[in-house]
């Protein structure tokens, strides 16, 4: 009972705070300008809630629920799947993919913005409040504006439904990422990867704040898609589905591999080396088994303080 209350009381103090620190004493390159973790008129200077059918390529609009900047991707086809030397068999083959407009978040969803769903009654809190390097971390105003971790698939999606918004597809995701201009490695092109342009290889050990690399941008100018935390997608996994996959707006397979509820994560994380942050590769975790024993780890799924997310819309 301690326990909650003093997480309730942090939690209180962390919802309270306007502003984040770097914490750690670890320096990081100059971020962006975003939201506070508590939206007010001040803080979004675009368009709330801009319909679909109005916007244009690069247009930008803010949530009125989370603050959350989404950009707006138009309809386009892409290359999709491994189109490098590094690409791994569950990336191939890589094939021609349709995708309808939606909009992406512009940054992965932060600590400050996944309070208020918790403050809501909506969410649960984060399966651990630490970080690797900081005990605390959620329910810490310092870190307001790094990218929540420890949840599950299903905490994703809950927060996302909350939102107003949805998970991106695997397939949304990769075309976020490359554009349909080319066949780049990366968010921001063909070159390796620096500490400049991602976080990634234990360059910091931990996450940093969302927005740290504008360098890193993908050509639809989203951020943080390379490092920083592996994102979850809607999609099962399964190591074969190019093969099968369609062509147009995929989402992925319909059931789950015999392995488990296998769902796929995109993106790569602080901790992964430069062959693992390329924006075709395909990594996977257990969404929560909600037909389990709900003491058991298959009832909770998998978590981890190297996975987030981000949320998409259709409208």
């Amino acid at each position: 009972m301690k326990r909650v209350f003093a997480i309730l009381m942090s939690l209180a103090l962390f919802l309270s705070a306007c502003g984040g620190g770097l914490g750690g004493g670890q320096a990081e390159p100059t971020a962006v300008s975003l939201p506070t973790a508590v939206p007010t008129v001040e803080a979004v200077a675009v368009p709330t809630e801009k319909p679909l059918q109005n916007a244009q390529p690069g247009d930008e609009r803010a949530s009125s629920v989370d603050g959350m900047i989404s950009v707006f991707i138009p309809t386009g086809s892409f290359q999709m799947g491994g189109l490098d030397a590094d690409a791994t068999a569950n990336e191939k083959p890589a094939r021609k993919v349709t995708i309808s407009a939606f909009w992406m978040d512009k940054v992965e969803v932060t600590n400050g913005m996944y309070a208020l769903c918790v403050q809501a009654g909506a969410c649960e809190l984060p399966r651990d409040l630490s970080s690797a390097t900081r005990p605390s971390y959620f329910a810490n105003a310092d870190f307001n504006d790094y990218p929540v971790i420890n949840v599950s698939w299903e905490d994703a999606k809950t927060y996302c439904t909350w939102a107003g918004r949805r998970l991106p597809t695997e397939a949304e995701w990769e075309y976020a990422a490359r554009g349909s201009a080319d066949f780049r490695r990366y968010p921001w092109g063909d070159q390796s990867p620096t500490n400049n342009l991602a976080n990634y290889d234990y360059g910091v050990r931990d996450t940093t704040r969302v927005g740290s690399f504008p360098s890193g941008a993908s050509p639809f100018g989203i951020l943080d898609m390379s490092g920083n935390v592996w994102e979850w997608v809607s999609d099962f996994y399964n190591d074969t589905y190019y093969e099968t996959g369609a062509s147009e707006n995929p989402t992925g397979p319909a059931t789950a591999s015999v392995h488990g509820l296998r769902r796929t994560i995109r993106g790569g994380s602080w901790q992964d080396s430069f062959k693992d942050v390329r924006l075709s590769k395909r990594g996977f975790a257990l969404a929560p088994d909600l037909t389990a024993d709900s003491k058991s780890e298959k009832y909770k799924g998998d978590f981890n303080n190297r996975i987030g997310f981000r949320c998409a819309a259709d409208n």
